[in-house]
């Protein structure tokens, strides 16, 4: 049940919620802290692929933002 209202939820935003809400959520599954994930996942000069790719490759978050900002 709670899977429908979720992805009920999900098709009542718009285009850009979906796309910021699913970046939001990749940064956070790779260990980003939410807040920080928001923030990097709401501006559209950062490569969430660079971020993604910095983490696997055993870049700090910290030194990841810090590149990525």
């Amino acid at each position: 049940m709670r899977t429908e209202l979720a992805e009920a939820e999900r098709r009542r935003l718009s285009e850009d919620e979906r796309v910021l809400l699913w970046r939001t959520e990749a940064l956070e599954r790779v260990g980003f802290a939410p807040r920080v994930a928001t923030v990097l996942a709401s501006r559209r000069d950062v490569d969430l692929h660079a971020a993604l790719e910095l983490v696997s490759n055993g870049c700090s978050h910290t030194t990841a933002v810090r590149i990525l900002l």
